[in-house]
């Protein structure tokens, strides 16, 4: 019998810290947990132990990966509608980098978007 060493076995040591980037990267532009795991060279089933690990050490909670979704805010001329007068809200946003944004309901989107981008940066 003949056999041949097609690669050589590497066990590889993963930080918190990495896992939880590659854990919290599922979802991101709609990525799979599968297309996820090729990208990194590990499988399905370590991602969702990672997971279930990071959950336990309370390093990650499902709701972390909440992305925000931009929302088609109606712009009125003339006359003020209901939704005009309603009282403003307050907004608690969660990014990524797991910083969280607590703001108003009337905050302007252009200034909420460059807000959000700035703190993602930082």
């Amino acid at each position: 019998m003949r056999g041949e060493i097609l690669g050589v076995e590497r066990r590889r040591f993963w930080r918190d810290e990495d896992k939880l980037e590659i854990v919290m990267s599922v979802g991101i532009d709609g990525a799979t947990v599968t297309q996820v795991a090729q990208r990194h060279e590990v499988t399905r089933q370590q991602i969702y132990a990672w997971r279930h690990d990071l959950k336990k050490k309370g390093l990650w909670t499902p709701n972390a990966g909440a992305l925000f979704y931009p929302l088609d805010m109606p712009v009125s001329a003339g006359q003020p509608t209901a939704a005009d007068t309603s009282p403003p809200v307050a907004v608690e946003l969660r990014l990524r980098c797991g910083h969280r944004l607590h703001f108003d309901s009337t905050i302007d989107p252009a200034a909420l978007t460059s807000l959000i981008r700035a703190v993602e940066a930082a």
